[in-house]
């Protein structure tokens, strides 16, 4: 069985394998105040453009969502989401379980806009029961979002700008962020993530390391006491250095980025296979995930050899379905499917 399910079925990188070999018997501090983070934040503020952002190591991808958004918000306020957004969709009211409602919004492709922000807080505010509604406080997008699709800079801006306008927190899901960033097409980079979003992060738990997440700061109402709040969520590792070992090499010789694109490059070759087969897909996107829309009796078969994710029922005879790479994608896996693809569509 071959799996194109998710972009985190493997282990990790081999240099991080090799960083963790190599440091495992040295003995440093505690709780993330080791060198090895220290370089790893540094690494980041430089890819940031910015001195003054704070980093913070935490273990995945629901704990650095819940932390970020509980420790931006008080008890009565929620974040704004697109309807399809993981802290709506994949996470168990992780943050409803923080005392902060998710407020999703309706979205076109994984995407919400400016206009939509701004219209829910605007009416928010003018109704006349608002003291009885939950205050939006915080945007959360996702970028990649859950559809694999990308925020451009223009509207990353427009957002940007709502936020500030009318006082909320933006605050970007960046759990495949490299897969985004290396994407052909797209032209935001790091620097402009970190110039308009007051916060976001850095995934390493789908790209290339064991496990961890590095969440950015760049709002300073949003700095102060974040590490009492990361460990009040149990987020706080006696053993914080792992995360800083892994950070600190795969931000060395941009092997973070090298790997996430070898990830996109490998979708890309599905998508020209989906293309020349005539396969329509639920959105397009260039990232590292790909959803095809193919026939039942199609995917019973690809299903003895092919690994996927099911998304939804597009009629009585078809199914979207998920392909996801990975930054450890063997190309021989990638024709694999392509073979199989090419033998079931003909």
């Amino acid at each position: 069985m071959i799996y194109f399910n998710n972009d985190y079925a493997e282990g990790c990188h081999e240099k991080v394998l090799q960083a963790l070999i190599r440091t495992n018997n040295e003995q440093t501090p505690g709780y993330s105040e080791d060198k090895y983070c220290a370089a790893a934040a540094a690494k980041i503020r430089k890819l940031c453009g910015r001195e003054d952002v704070a980093v913070h190591f935490l273990v995945g991808g629901t704990q650095t969502n819940l932390t970020v958004i509980d420790a931006a918000l008080r008890p009565h306020q929620g974040a704004l989401c697109a309807d399809s957004g993981h802290i709506n969709v994949h996470e168990t009211g992780a943050v409803e379980a923080t005392g902060h409602k998710v407020l999703p919004m309706p979205s076109v492709d994984g995407k919400i806009n400016a206009d939509q922000v701004k219209k829910a807080v605007l009416l928010h505010r003018a109704d006349g029961a608002f003291e009885h509604i939950v205050q939006p406080k915080l945007v959360y997008i996702s970028h990649p979002t859950e559809l694999g699709t990308l925020y451009t800079l223009s509207e990353l801006e427009a957002l940007s700008a709502v936020c500030r306008e009318l006082g909320l927190y933006l605050f970007m899901d960046g759990a495949r962020l490299g897969y985004g960033l290396m994407a052909s097409g797209t032209d935001v980079t790091m620097a402009d993530i970190a110039r308009l979003c007051d916060v976001f992060y850095i995934g390493g738990t789908k790209v290339g390391a064991l496990f961890g997440e590095a969440a950015v700061i760049a709002n300073p109402a949003l700095k102060e006491d974040f590490r009492y709040i990361i460990k009040q969520h149990g987020g706080m590792l006696a053993k914080g250095r792992l995360l800083g070992v892994q950070f600190d090499a795969l931000m060395e010789d941009d092997l973070y980025f090298k790997i996430s694109a070898h990830a996109d490059s490998m979708a890309d070759k599905i998508r020209v296979c989906l293309a020349e087969l005539n396969i329509p897909c639920l959105v397009g996107n260039t990232t590292n995930q790909i959803f095809p829309i193919l026939p039942d009796s199609v995917l019973e078969e690809l299903a003895k050899t092919i690994c996927f994710t099911e998304m939804e029922r597009v009629d009585d005879g078809h199914r979207c379905i998920r392909f996801c790479t990975s930054w450890a994608t063997p190309e021989e896996n990638v024709r694999t499917l392509i073979s199989e693809l090419r033998r079931l569509c003909k």
